[in-house]
């Protein structure tokens, strides 16, 4: 191996799984581990993976690689197929929160086809929670010290047609501790009667928040404005939050 030219080595390298080169590769030699702390075998893994960037070849594409694979929605169960399953700290203000199969009443169509339920909220405030554990999810520490990847949050909204409305989304970057190290509220949104019942994304990105970020805490509720009885609140559905490559 020791002759083999090092654009070989890599291709060679290149094949093996990530997760065997940082942990067993890269501790054979120090030409191997010169390689994969570099830029050039990351480079050829994400070309074979067909993972693209518009940013600088001096980004830490190892970095890029991992956070590209690791790239999924954090949160569960973001569109009720499972009732509130995962949904914590929940607050149901007058006949509480409820489930309905898209369009609903006076309702329209979401977007994405691949949406079929959303929350609603009644005539007092509902609000929900969930808690996502970076490190839980593989997002190791040094990675969030250090590189502070973009923390991409994104959510929808509407109301129906013949009813007004309240929304409001609250999302804090936790520390160990549960200390808020960063934190995005949205406006209290007024949704008025006789609305078109669009749906409206609404999204933030966290970027240089600083090191110590262990937890993402992502709250989101309404109500609605006229106080009749039932379910006639702002409706939610395909909340996110990704971490970015």
């Amino acid at each position: 191996m020791e002759s083999l030219p090092e654009a070989v080595l890599i291709r060679i390298l290149a094949s093996i799984p990530a997760v065997d080169l940082v942990l067993a590769c890269r501790l054979v030699c120090c030409q191997w581990k010169n390689l994969v702390d570099g830029a050039a075998l990351w480079i050829l893994k994400c070309q074979q993976e067909g993972l693209t960037r518009a940013e600088s070849d001096a980004e830490n594409w190892q970095n890029f690689y991992f956070l590209s694979k690791k790239k999924k929605n954090l949160l569960k169960n973001p569109c009720g197929e499972e009732d509130l399953e995962h949904w914590g700290e929940v607050e149901n203000g007058g006949d509480g929160w409820k489930i309905e199969e898209l369009p609903g009443d006076f309702g329209k169509e979401f977007p994405s086809e691949e949406v079929h339920k959303y929350f609603v909220t009644s005539y007092e405030w509902c609000r929900k929670a969930q808690v996502i554990d970076l490190r839980a999810e593989g997002y190791w520490e040094e990675l969030m010290d250090t590189t502070q990847p973009k923390i991409m949050v994104r959510d929808w909204y509407a109301g129906r047609s013949d009813a007004g409305c309240l929304y409001e989304l609250c999302v804090k970057l936790l520390s160990e501790n549960e200390d808020v190290l960063a934190e995005y509220k949205s406006e209290t949104v007024t949704i008025p009667q006789d609305n078109d019942a669009s749906w409206t994304e609404i999204s933030h990105t966290f970027s240089s928040y600083g090191p110590g970020v262990r937890f993402v805490r992502f709250e989101h509720g309404g109500q609605d404005t006229l106080f009749w009885k039932g379910w006639y609140g702002v409706r939610v559905t395909n909340s996110s939050v990704t971490v970015e490559p």
